[in-house]
């Protein structure tokens, strides 16, 4: 569950990014584990643990208790958007699909965009609500929708998690609320390693900077009541040089966290830093984590060997060009469920026709 940002971080003009080993291994169940006391900053805030990356190579740049097992609040939803890609990709529905609201829906609590069960929206419309406002009920529908089943949907979030070699992850929920126990090990569990291999697996394979790079957006403009104003509650993005994601979480078992990204000529790096709080274990709203990543950023671009891989060359090997059909006398257009597929770097389009005979 994120909370607003009351307050603006002094972010300097730096850029971070979270990256991850790639790994394939299995992946057994999380153990909750504790070091001791959290790792603390020059002003005293404090965190659980850090890792940046190169996200071309998976090199690790640098890494603080990168291994320390928590709650990763909603940044859980990066996993949930893995998923969804994958049924997006297997043509299983489309970003236009009627996602119908249901009373589990609207009553998941925390960030939300207010989902009412007479409701009906398209997918890639919870899609932007789950990764801006980072809305709880959007999340929950998608997964409901998507999985057949919220419980379903899980399962298969653990077996991405699995597959990716994310081997101290465990999920329990397609959002990051705690738990109705609010015992910390009965929750979703991850370390920053782990969810730099996540990251780095979507910056790869998805397009899911289409979403994470909006900083504001309106859903639901055809409401009565009027629509709700998304504003994305990573605050790095237009204030540190390339940030374009990924995703923040707070709650209070997990502290401040965030996955972030960001590319500077061509090269990209990840950072993730988990369980953030500020001097004293205050809450600060994400100030400490803020500028903790914004330092990060910094010191992964400093720390890329020369000459290191374009970021551009090594997706190209993963993401492929959308299939067209030329069809005589109609434009040259790529089939919906391929949508998702495209590259998120903007580039020129050219449609024709072909002429009568």
């Amino acid at each position: 569950m994120d909370f607003r940002t009351h307050g603006r971080a002094v972010i300097g003009t730096c850029a971070i990014i979270v990256t991850c080993a790639f790994l394939g291994a299995t992946a057994p169940a999380a153990q909750a584990k504790s070091r001791g006391t959290a790792a603390r900053t020059t002003n005293g805030a404090t965190f659980k643990g850090a890792i940046v990356m190169d996200a071309a190579s998976g090199r690790v740049l640098f890494e603080d208790r990168a291994d320390e097992v928590s709650p990763p609040a909603s940044m859980t939803k990066l996993m949930t958007y893995a998923v969804l890609f994958d049924r997006l990709s297997a043509g299983q529905l489309t970003l236009d699909t009627p996602v119908k609201i249901e009373n589990s829906d609207a009553k998941i609590g925390g960030t939300q965009v207010y989902l009412d069960s007479r409701e009906t929206f398209p997918v890639e419309d919870l899609i932007f609500a789950m990764m801006i406002q980072s809305a709880n009920d959007a999340a929950h529908a998608l997964a409901r929708v998507a999985g057949g089943s919220v419980e379903a949907f899980v399962e298969a979030m653990n077996a991405k998690a699995r597959e990716l070699g994310m081997t101290h992850t465990t999920f329990r929920s397609p959002h990051g609320l705690p738990p109705s126990s609010r015992r910390i090990a009965d929750g979703d569990l991850t370390t920053p390693r782990d969810f730099a291999v996540l990251c780095r697996y979507l910056l790869l394979h998805t397009d899911v900077l289409k979403y994470t790079s909006v900083r504001e957006r309106e859903f639901g403009v055809s409401r009565t009541q009027g629509p709700v104003r998304m504003d994305n509650h990573n605050k790095l993005l237009g204030r540190v040089a390339g940030v374009d994601g990924l995703k923040t979480g707070y709650t209070e078992g997990a502290g401040y966290c965030l996955s972030a990204t960001a590319e500077r000529n061509g090269r990209r790096i990840i950072v993730v830093i988990m369980g953030s709080l500020g001097p004293g274990g205050r809450r600060d709203f994400g100030q400490a984590r803020d500028l903790k990543a914004t330092e990060l950023l910094e010191r992964g671009f400093s720390l890329l060997p020369a000459g290191s891989g374009d970021f551009a060359a090594e997706r190209a090997k993963f993401v492929k060009p959308p299939v067209i059909s030329l069809d005589a006398g109609s434009a040259v257009s790529a089939p919906a469920t391929r949508r998702a597929e495209a590259p998120s770097t903007p580039g020129p389009s050219i449609k024709f026709s072909l002429p009568h005979k």
